[in-house]
């Protein structure tokens, strides 16, 4: 567990911040040509650190199905889905869900890969949830509109791919260390979105006033807090990562109060502490 808390803090301030900022640099992007050019920026990043490092290689065998895994679900389809809703949500509200793990991780971790849960971790598991209930205020939203509940749906299905990615490189543990697949990872990532950016958006793009959070997020955000997140879903038991990962959205919703005025109420200080004291609860478990 304490192995896993220096990697816990960097992707809860990385993560918990992207949020915010991309929601602003969309009012000069569009989604899909963002989300692209953040996996090529990696991409590329990852592999320029790697290389002065000694340290790039063409992947081993027993690598590929963490690296397939990664690149299509947790980067691939993760980004595709996040960012397109991000645009038609508050971005409080997509950091929230996009990181709840909870409700996918928790049940494949038990069916998956035979994890036993003690009763303490599935308190911890209730009061995460309720956190993230309470945060997300769904009696707040007209859930008759359609953007509502494609946004919210685009959202869930993305914390499903990136628990699912969880799960895979837990099952199948690489022979390589995970910082050393993260350029192939993030390529895999931009050749899947690159694509659907010309497809979907053939008129968008990444204008100039974008681009300075284009490469915060392309060259710092993605591969030092991608890097974290997949470390901390290998070091913790499921039930322990899935409500850890919720420290993410806390930070997110109380830094998009801040950067974007976003409301904050009871909700946000009743529902981040229900998340902390689920952690808590289930660190202990």
């Amino acid at each position: 567990m304490r192995a896993a808390i220096p990697h816990l803090l960097v992707a809860i301030v990385l993560f918990g911040g992207a949020w915010p900022i991309t929601k602003a640099a969309l009012s000069d992007a569009t989604p899909m040509w963002f989300a692209a050019g953040r996996a090529g920026l990696a991409a590329l990043t990852s592999a320029l650190v790697l290389l002065v490092l000694g340290r790039l290689h063409w992947p081993r065998r027993a690598d590929w199905p963490a690296i397939v895994a990664l690149g299509t679900l947790q980067l691939g389809g993760y980004f595709a889905l996040a960012h397109t809703a991000v645009a038609i949500v508050p971005a409080g509200r997509t950091a929230i869900i996009s990181a709840v793990t909870s409700y996918w991780l928790l049940p494949m971790s038990i069916l998956v890969m035979g994890e036993r849960i003690s009763a303490r971790g599935w308190v911890g598991a209730a009061l995460g949830l309720a956190g993230v209930v309470v945060l997300a205020g769904p009696w707040a939203l007209d859930w008759t509109a359609r953007d509502v509940v494609l946004g919210h749906g685009m959202l869930m299905l993305a914390a499903g791919l990136w628990s699912v990615a969880i799960i895979v490189t837990r099952a199948r543990i690489p022979a390589s260390p995970m910082m050393e697949l993260l350029p192939w990872c993030f390529g895999i990532a931009f050749a899947l979105l690159a694509p659907f950016a010309m497809y979907l958006e053939p008129e968008g793009g990444i204008h100039a006033p974008s681009w300075p959070i284009m490469l915060y997020i392309g060259v710092i955000v993605a591969p030092v807090g991608t890097w974290c997140v997949i470390e901390i879903g290998r070091r913790l038991p499921g039930a322990v990562s899935s409500l850890a990962f919720l420290l993410v959205p806390a930070f997110g919703v109380a830094l998009s109060a801040l950067w974007l005025g976003e409301s904050v109420g009871w909700d946000v200080v009743v529902g981040s502490g229900l998340i902390v004291a689920s952690v808590a609860t289930a660190s202990r478990a």
